[in-house]
This record gives C-alpha cells, structure tokens and sequence, in this order.
C-alpha cells in the first residue's frame, strides 16, 4: 500500500469525485515503497499538480485529473481545449501540456543539483532517475476517447481512462499504465540520500531549518546546500494531514515535534487569507518562545502568528485588557495567571482571540492553564493542537498525571498521534541519556484521552560517542569546557551551534568565566530577555530552560553534583535527559563531585 501525503481522511473533502477514486487506486494498487503527494505546491515556482507519484526505481510522475465528462468537450487540439462546464464556453491549456510544464519545471530545479544528475555518457546532465507526466480522465472511457477524436490531442499511452481504473484492475495492470507515460525512462535506481535532495528541492515546506536558513533569504539562484535535511515521511505525512479540531501529539524528545508545530502555524496562517484573528503559539520556556518567534519573522508571519511563553502572554493580556498586574514577588506569576483566569470568567478578557492555538512542551503547562487556552480558540475554526512528551515534563511534575484531557476542555478522542523515533540525537547521544534516565523511560500505555509515557527509539544515526571527563573540581570543569569548545570552532562549528547547560546559576557563572577568560564570544541566559536567537555565540543557559532546543554542540556542566540533596533523583533524571537530548552532533559532559550520575556514566 502507497503513502498518500496528506492522508486521505484529511483531505478527502476537498478532492473532487475522480481525484478520490484516483486516490484510492494509487494508494491500494501501488506498493509500499511508493509515495504520493496531492495537491501539494512542488518547486519554486509552487504549482500545484493534481498528484505527484515518486519511486525509487521507476522515478517521478506527475499526474493531471480531469472530471469532465465527454458531452463537456467542445473541441481538443495538442494546446488548448475547449470545454463547456457550466453552460459557458472557457478555454484551457491541454491537460498533458498542464502536467508536462509542471513536470518540467520540478526537473530543471533538480537538475540544479549536481547530485541529482547523470555524471557523464550521453545523457550528461539530465536527471539520473526517470520522469514523466500523464492525465486521468475520470468519467470517460477508453472508447469514447478514441471515438471522439481525443487521442490527436492527448497520446494514447499518456491518458488513463474511467474504465481503466475499477475497484477490481489488477494492482501489475494498474501500474504498468503509469509507467507507459515516462517519455524520458533513462537513469538509475534513486538513492536515499537523493530521495532526501529531491524532497528538499520539491517540496520547500519539509526542510528543516538550520541557523543560516533561518536568518537569510533563500532564493533560487542561490547555492543548494551540501547536506538537504527533510522532514521523514512519517513527520510529513502528519504535519500535511492535521485537520481541523483539537489534535494531541505525543512525541518523544527529537522526534519533530516542534517542527510539526511550525509547519502547522505556517500553513494555517497562509491558508487563513484576511482572517483578523492570530494564531497563537505557546510554549512554556522563554528561550523557544523567542527562537519560534525569531522563526516566524523571518518568514514573514509575524503579524499573523504570536510566539509567547505563557507567563508573558498572561501579563500582556492583563496589560491589554485593563487587568490588575501582580506586583513582584514569589507568587507573583502564580497570581498573573490566577488574574487572567478570573477576568476571562467576568469577561473583562475576551474568549475566542484566536483561530488557533498551537502550544508546545504542554506537558509543563498546568491543567487550569489548558482549560483557559482551550477558551482562547475562536469557536468557528475550533483549532487547537498540543504538544506532550510527558517523559521531559521537568516543571509542575505533581500535576502532570492527575487529569485527563477532556477534563480540561481538549476534545481529541480519536485524534491523536504518537512519535516514537528520536531523529535529533545520534545513537551514542541517546545511549548516554538512558544511562541516566532509563528508568524513567518506561513506556507507559493510556488511551485517547490519557496521557502515555513514550519510550523513544533511535532512528540509528551514527556519530562520535560523548566525551566524558572527571576533573577536580566545577571550576575546572568550566575552563575544560572553555578549551574543548574552542577546539570545536578550530574543526569548523560556528560560535551559534555551541550551547552550555549547567545546573545551576553559579555554574553559569563559572562557565561565563572561563569563556571570557579566553575571549570567546558567548551569551549568558540567566532572565527574560538575555536569549538572542540570531547571535553568533556560544549560548549559556540553565538545563531547564534549554527544553525544546538544540544545538550541533552542547557541554554539560555540573553533572557530577547530580542529583542534587533535596531533589528527587526522578525528577533530576529527566532533567539530565532533557539537557543531554538537546545535543544533535557532539555531547561533551564534565563531571566532579561524588554524585550518582557521574558513576553511572562510569567516571
């Protein structure tokens, strides 16, 4: 059975009659290792193709559908057709011509890629996999094709007729009438490597973003990057076919959560038109707030998206709405949030603000907190997604388990997703976490409604194993750090694609230091407002407020005084775990002191 991107639940009201059969014969008749996107804008120019069906061996195909029945055709020529759809005449492009300008400009963005095409021999240059382009004509037969003079226009082995296409074709039939429409059939078999760069070029949505695509216009004259991260398949699939509604998605650390979330906010805000409601993103930490928030203006969303961390999106309602603001103080965020929850109930702060709301890290929000943002959706779009991953729920531990989510107004009984492969980390990097935290890894089932424990699964990238260093004391540890990070910008990291985590504030303060000490640039994260996104610097922040994160390169500081006395060993596992997932390439960990963790890493 095909992948049929989005999935055919999702977006099966928006298909026409003979789009859907069409789906459900590509998606039934073709094996698994075949993919297949509708109406997804492909290319640079984003044209939207009925369908696009990609094989590692057979290649690309792009497919035009046509519901017209034969008494709508006026007239047919190898350029234009007329057509009488409603009563009135219209004039339209060939549809094989339609799909062959499609097809031909997805083929000149890939033969851009010097990867992508053929080295040498007589076709130097070309594309190294085949293509090809087709048209399906849904409610007319082969006959009456042929009758009507229809294949003067279209080439017969180009057209796939109603009758062509039952519930019953045989699956080899089927396919083989696909394959009849590659007019270019020469090159090879599509390695993966090459299936990654031809879904990075196709489809731009599936990119993952990196520090510099983040801050610089993409344009199409520019240089295709060496290495094309994308989005897996099954990340795709789920961020295409989030529908409308309340969506929960459990997923364990790495597994693109919050990417999923960004492509969602995307989307609804391109697809939102003049809307004059937001679309509001939520996520506990500051540092993320701020990185998404930075994500969204440089693509443009700003007006259209909000990226906040709860407690400031509080405090700016109390400020908008003429609401008391708690002065300073232990408690005093505790009451900013208490003052909203009691103004949202006398309406003095208005329901309904937004067309959505999307919130990450939900396992650190409170269950009163998700009872108020489930008020904050504009009823008539009623969309709502969640973030969970309750094995990194670092903050509010006591509340995370006591509560379901229906009893907090989230209605997503049938409509949740679990992701269980951690793509961020490599195998060693993950390895290490669980020599920590396997213990609270232990995955736990639950039903729709409940809130499960994800054990995570490695997707099997290999990398270098976590240096582990014992020194004498967290001074030392702070100027180890120093060196070895400094070494790491000798061997080609950028300054942006280091962070170091520490326990604590004096640990910052150490590692601040020593980092001066030698002159390199750095950024020390300690309140609101210290983290700058866009800074070529090594980032140094708390463990706790680097969740949701991640950098190429990350040092921990201070490991070796973990647990700390007074803290459940529990709850600081998982803040080890959080802090050493946020490493995607290199894990460098500094241990002194006589604590737990520090042995089991055995040093």
């Amino acid at each position: 059975m095909a992948t049929l991107i989005p999935a055919l639940g999702s977006c099966v009201s928006r298909m026409t009659s003979g789009e859907r059969r069409l789906a459900e014969r590509l998606e039934q008749k073709l094996d698994e290792d075949y993919l297949v996107w509708y109406d997804v804008p492909v290319g640079p120019k984003q044209s939207h193709p009925d369908f696009v069906v990609l094989h590692p061996r057979r290649g690309i195909l792009v497919l035009e559908t046509k519901d017209w029945k034969l008494e709508t055709i006026r007239s047919a020529s190898r350029q234009a057709w007329e057509i009488i759809p409603d009563g009135r005449l219209k004039v339209v492009i060939n549809p094989l011509a339609q799909a062959r300008h499609c097809a031909i400009q997805v083929v000149n963005a890939l033969e851009r890629d010097p990867q992508l095409v053929q080295a040498s021999g007589p076709h130097q240059g070309k594309l190294a996999f085949p293509w090809g382009y087709g048209v399906v004509l849904t409610r007319i037969t082969r006959k009456q094709f042929e009758s009507a003079g229809l294949d003067e226009a279209i080439a017969p082995h180009s057209v796939i007729c109603s009758d062509e296409m039952p519930e019953s074709a045989e699956a080899a039939e089927f396919q083989q009438r696909l394959w009849h429409m590659f007019a270019h059939a020469f090159g090879g078999v599509m390695s993966l490597p090459q299936l990654d760069r031809v879904r990075w070029i196709m489809f731009p949505q599936v990119r993952l973003p990196t520090q510099e695509s983040l801050f610089e216009g993409a344009d199409a004259s520019d240089e295709l990057p060496s290495v094309m991260r994308v989005m897996d398949i099954q990340q795709e699939q789920l961020a295409r076919s989030l529908g409308d509604g309340h969506r929960v998605i459990h997923g364990v650390a790495g597994s693109g959560k919050t990417m999923i979330l960004g492509y969602r906010a995307e989307y609804l805000a391109k697809a939102s038109g003049d809307n004059a409601k937001p679309i509001l993103v939520l996520c506990f930490n500051e540092p993320l707030a701020n990185h998404l928030d930075a994500t969204f203006e440089a693509k443009g969303l700003a007006d259209k998206v909000h990226a906040r961390n709860f407690h400031k999106w509080c405090r700016q309602q109390l400020v908008t709405f003429g609401q008391p603001v708690p002065p300073q103080g232990r408690h005093m965020f505790d009451a900013m949030v208490d003052n909203v929850i009691r103004a949202v109930d006398r309406r003095q702060i208005p329901s309904g603000q937004y067309q959505a709301v999307l919130i990450d890290e939900g396992h650190d929000f409170r269950p009163e907190w998700l009872k108020l943002l489930t008020q904050m959706v504009d009823p008539h779009t009623n969309s709502l997604l969640l973030l969970y991953d309750d094995a990194q729920s670092i903050y509010e531990r006591r509340h995370s388990r006591q509560f379901s989510f229906k009893s907090v107004g989230i209605q997503a009984q049938g409509r949740t997703t679990i992701l269980k492969i951690n793509y961020r980390n490599t195998q060693q990097i993950l390895q290490t976490a669980h020599l920590i935290a396997a213990d609270l890894l232990t995955a736990e089932d639950k039903d729709d409604d409940g809130i499960p424990l994800v054990r995570p699964i490695s997707y099997g990238r290999d990398g270098e194993p976590p240096l582990v260093v014992r020194l004498p004391g967290l001074r030392e540890e702070a100027f180890k750090i120093a060196e070895l990070l400094e070494n790491a910008h000798q061997e080609g990291h950028a300054w942006g694609d280091m962070a170091v985590l520490c326990r604590d504030f004096e640990g910052l303060d150490l590692c601040a230091a020593a980092l001066k000490a030698k002159r390199l640039p750095h950024q020390v994260r300690k309140r609101s407002g210290d983290y700058k996104p866009s800074a070529d610097a090594i980032r140094l922040m708390t463990m706790r407020v680097s969740k949701g994160l991640e950098f190429p390169v990350v040092a921990l500081h201070g490991v070796g005084q973990m647990p700390v006395a007074g803290e459940e060993e529990q709850e600081e596992a998982r803040l080890f775990y959080v802090a050493a997932t946020r490493a995607t390439t290199r894990l460098m960990v500094t241990v002194s002191g006589e604590g737990a963790f520090g042995q089991r890493l055995g040093v």
